[in-house]
C-alpha cells in the first residue's frame, strides 16, 4: 500500500494527491484554473472545491482566460445561481478580475509561466517536511508573490492563497518525505 500525505485519505484528495498536487505545471490555462479554483477555496476546504471542479471548468468556459474576461455583470448573475460552483459575488467578480490582469501579464512577461515561476528561479523548491502539520501556511516568497499580484490588482491573493497556488503547481515540493509522490517528483 502507497504512503501517501495524510491529507489525501479519501477522493477526490487521493486522486488529486496521486496525479495532480505538487507537479510542475507550465500551462498557462491550467495555471489560470489554479488561480480561480485557490481563489474560490478561500475559507473553505480543498475538497469542497475538488468536488465542484468539473462546474467551474463549465461555469468559467473551460478555463479560457480570454472569454472569462469578456465575462458581464449578465455572467455575474448567472454564476450567483450556479449551484455546481461556490455562489460568492466577491469570489466570482475576481475570477473576471483576474482574469483581465492575467492576460495583461501574459503581454508583459510573454506567458504568465514565465511570470509565475521567476518566483522561485524557473525551478521548484523540494521541501523536507516529515509531517504535514510542519508545512507553512505561507512563506517569504509567497508574500512577494502576494503584493505583486495585489500589485498589479489581482483579487483573492493573500500570502495563504499564493502559497497553496505555489503547491499546487509544483512551485515546491510539499510532500511529505515519506511519501511515495516525494522522490517521484
Amino acid at each position: 500500500m502507497k504512503k501517501r500525505c495524510n491529507w489525501a485519505k479519501n477522493e477526490p484528495n487521493i486522486t488529486y494527491h496521486d496525479n495532480e498536487w505538487g507537479v510542475p505545471q507550465h500551462n498557462d490555462q491550467k495555471l489560470f484554473e489554479f488561480l480561480i479554483l485557490e481563489g474560490a477555496q478561500a475559507g473553505l476546504s480543498w475538497c469542497i472545491i475538488l468536488n465542484r471542479r468539473d462546474g467551474y471548468r463549465f461555469a468559467f468556459s473551460n478555463f479560457d482566460v480570454v472569454v472569462v474576461s469578456k465575462y458581464t455583470q449578465n455572467h455575474v448573475k448567472k454564476l450567483l445561481q450556479n449551484k455546481n460552483i461556490i455562489r460568492n459575488k466577491l469570489k466570482i467578480n475576481s475570477a473576471i478580475n483576474n482574469a483581465k490582469q492575467f492576460i495583461k501579464i501574459q503581454k508583459e512577461f510573454g506567458s504568465f509561466d514565465e511570470y509565475l515561476w521567476s518566483f522561485v528561479n524557473h525551478k521548484s523548491i523540494k521541501n523536507k517536511f516529515k509531517k504535514h502539520s510542519d508545512l507553512p501556511t505561507y512563506t517569504k516568497i509567497s508574500e512577494k508573490l502576494s503584493q505583486d499580484l495585489k500589485k498589479r490588482r489581482f483579487n483573492f491573493v493573500g500570502p495563504t492563497i499564493c502559497y497553496a497556488l505555489m503547491q499546487a503547481v509544483g512551485m515546491v515540493n510539499d510532500h511529505t518525505i515519506d511519501c511515495f509522490r516525494y522522490s517521484q517528483l
